[in-house]
């Protein structure tokens, strides 16, 4: 299966500057998908997963339009063709 990430600039540098990463992936979960990314591109995947594996808080994964945190999390299904973006979590009030 393949599936696209779109990243952020604060991650691009850690991917030889692509916006975008197109990876085959050979599970059918976003949390297959980032250890496939972590495989191609470490420095991404440590920005984006904590030592317990689970997503920073201050990073958003969305599948499509759609947050992972409303979908299932890291068990969130992936089609052929999925896109993931990777985004800085804005706050402040």
């Amino acid at each position: 299966m393949t599936v696209t990430f779109q990243l952020p600039g604060f991650l691009r540098t850690f991917a030889g500057g692509a916006r975008e990463v197109r990876l085959d992936v050979p599970g059918r979960t976003v949390e297959d998908a980032l250890r496939a990314l972590a495989e191609r591109h470490p420095g991404v995947s440590s920005r984006v997963l904590d030592e317990q594996g689970a997503v920073r808080r201050h990073v958003n994964v969305f599948v499509g339009d759609l947050s992972i945190r409303d979908t299932g999390g890291l068990e969130t299904p992936l089609r052929d063709g999925s896109t993931i973006s990777l985004l800085a979590a804005v706050s402040g009030g």
